[in-house]
């Protein structure tokens, strides 16, 4: 800002005199005083205004300003600066009020009063939709008669199990409420090793709920067996508790990357925890919605690996392969021509050389698609299709 100071002019007294040399002196001392105190008055005003207004431009300005180096934050209306204001903040905030906890209770015998219903224990699961779908693991909610879903505004509603896979853990709870907060599902596809991960549930219970904790993506497709599957998931340093079960894993966008499980563990390690893709329980959760369950394609025959066969007393002299066990009368491999004792080598072009290589393959593929098995019969090698059908209740 330019400060111009005008020339001022100042008047003879009306009531100057011959006899008022003396006044006339006073005068004067006091006009030079007064004109020396409005260039300062004006120096420093103009001074005063150009600071206060550079400092205006990097002060916020309340409800209805804006400042470049302050965020505004939803939950207490306070602002904090940008090296507070943390992906790991925006993302707990937009993703924590959409994860719930879970109480799974059951009814249990009492020598006095008879059949009582009891918690089982909790977990997590995350609200993915208005409707008031929630995705959780399957052995959060196994065996249990009532569910109880504790919301992060402090309701808490009844649920219902919609659907189970326990063979890739996972379920969906069905809630009725209004004004559900919902998360959005992101694409696991194309995570990136190394970048940030966030973890949101309730570790060892509603005491704990809405706990955050961070690390990174420490590794994408982890091939990690449990039982006779095989699954591909997300390796993360982020601590994944008991009670984190079917929590979520989201990314510095505030998007849900995976499904949390505390069950697919490494016992006594620290800093690894794995978390279902996203992209691969997406189907699976809309399945579960829409039928109940997961179609699934089935062979029909029940096989062994070096490994399992030992398990039950049994040893295979095979070098690869899964060997034929047992055969199920009028099931998709009877009816290709596979027999009992035989060696399948490759399923649609993939060696199986375990029982989970086989479920994963079988899985791939399509209910009412025809595969090309190739299997050993008597040091003899040849090649059938089969025309996979859908896997019954029991299997």
């Amino acid at each position: 800002m330019s400060v111009s100071i005008l020339p001022i002019r100042i008047a003879a007294p009306v009531w100057m005199n011959d006899k008022g040399a003396f006044a006339m002196a006073q005068y004067k001392r006091i006009t030079s005083y007064i004109i020396v105190a409005v260039i300062a008055a004006l120096l420093g005003g103009g001074f005063v205004w150009g600071y206060s207004n550079k400092l205006a431009k990097n002060t916020p300005q309340g409800s209805g300003g804006s400042s470049a180096n302050l965020a505004q934050l939803p939950s207490n209306g306070a602002s904090i600066s940008d090296a507070r204001n943390t992906a790991v903040v925006r993302a707990a905030q937009q993703v924590g009020p959409a994860v719930v906890g879970i109480t799974n209770k059951a009814y249990a015998n009492d020598s006095r009063e008879g059949k009582v219903l009891v918690e089982q224990g909790t977990g997590s699961g995350v609200i993915f939709d208005a409707q008031g779908h929630i995705a959780t693991n399957y052995h959060v909610v196994q065996e249990a008669q009532e569910i109880s879903v504790s919301l992060s505004d402090g309701r808490v509603v009844d649920g219902k199990v919609l659907g189970t896979d326990p063979a890739t853990d996972l379920a969906v709870v069905k809630i009725d409420a209004d004004n559900l907060p919902a998360a959005t599902l992101g694409d696991s596809d194309s995570l990136l090793v190394g970048e940030p991960a966030i973890a949101i549930g309730n570790p060892l219970g509603l005491e704990f709920k809405g706990s955050v904790t961070a690390g990174v993506i420490s590794a994408l497709n982890r091939s990690i067996e449990i039982g006779d599957r095989k699954f591909k998931l997300i390796q993360t340093d982020a601590a994944i508790n008991p009670g984190n079960s079917g929590g979520a894993l989201v990314n510095a966008d505030g998007l849900v990357v995976g499904i949390n499980s505390a069950k697919i563990a490494v016992a006594g390690v620290e800093g690894i925890g794995f978390s279902i893709p996203i992209n691969t329980a997406r189907p699976i959760l809309q399945s579960l919605i829409e039928k109940g369950k997961v179609i699934r394609p089935y062979l029909g025959i029940g096989v062994w690996d070096k490994n399992s066969a030992a398990q039950y007393g049994y040893s295979l002299n095979i070098d690869k392969g899964v060997y034929v066990a047992k055969l199920y009368k009028n099931g998709a491999a009877a009816k290709a021509g596979i027999k009992q004792g035989d060696v399948i080598l490759k399923v649609a072009g993939t060696d199986t050389n375990t029982v989970a290589d086989l479920r994963s393959v079988t899985d791939a593929q399509a209910v009412g698609s025809s595969v090309e098995v190739v299997i050993q019969r008597n040091d003899k090698t040849m090649t059938v299709t089969v025309t996979l059908e859908e896997m019954p209740e029991q299997q």
